[in-house]
């Protein structure tokens, strides 16, 4: 099959699909998305991705993108309108995708970790703290505008955030508590959480936005 977008394979709630959606949405770059359940993955994105972890990115040459964080890149190498590259803080998304990303996981899913979620959840507020410092004195994490580092991290405190509400609630982090309402309400996250039902081969093709 000769493709003539590109082909992103999604699921609603990852944060890292979230992170992909958002940079793909923002460039304007226009793909098919297929919503999939990762307890029931399709044969053709492990076709193309045997590693079966999303987002995968499937190019219009058949060539694959199956690292978040390479998909945004690549997109807004493409297009980038709101200059997202400019905050490309690779050791700030470093922090989130490896010592934040430990922590939340055990804190979450303590069951799977066999970990004591308190202890997981003050080593990951204790990180939290870096980015509430630097959003005391500006809107996002590299400046006065949104960014790829904000787009990158996001999904992450939200998911962190999630897991007991009324406690978060209740941290001295009011700056980050700010920043993560802001995106949560903006019409670029409310685009990129569409529910779509899940993918089948054979369903006719739905395009991202």
């Amino acid at each position: 099959m000769i493709l003539t977008e590109p082909i992103l394979y999604s699921f609603r709630r990852c944060p890292y699909a979230m992170r992909a959606r958002m940079a793909l949405l923002v460039s304007g770059t226009a793909c098919e998305i297929r919503e999939v359940m990762l307890r029931d993955k399709p044969a053709e994105m492990l076709a193309a991705s045997p590693k079966g972890t999303v987002p995968v990115l499937v190019l219009a040459d058949g060539s694959v993108i199956d690292e978040s964080i390479d998909v945004m890149r690549w997109a807004l190498a493409r297009n980038d309108p709101e200059g997202w590259l400019a905050g490309d803080d690779a050791a700030l998304i470093a922090a989130n995708d490896g010592p934040f990303k430990h922590h939340l996981d055990r804190y979450k899913y303590p069951e799977r970790h066999g970990s004591d979620p308190l202890a997981h959840r003050a080593e990951g507020t204790a990180l939290l703290a870096a980015l509430e410092a630097r959003l005391a004195n500006q809107p996002y994490l590299c400046g006065s505008r949104r960014t790829l580092a904000d787009a990158s991290i996001m999904p992450f405190v939200r998911q962190f955030a999630a897991v007991d509400h009324d406690w978060f609630a209740a941290q001295q982090l009011p700056a980050l508590r700010g920043w993560l309402a802001a995106w949560i309400a903006s019409p670029l996250f409310e685009r990129t959480m569409v529910n779509r039902p899940q993918w089948r081969a054979g369903d006719p093709p739905v395009l991202l936005g």
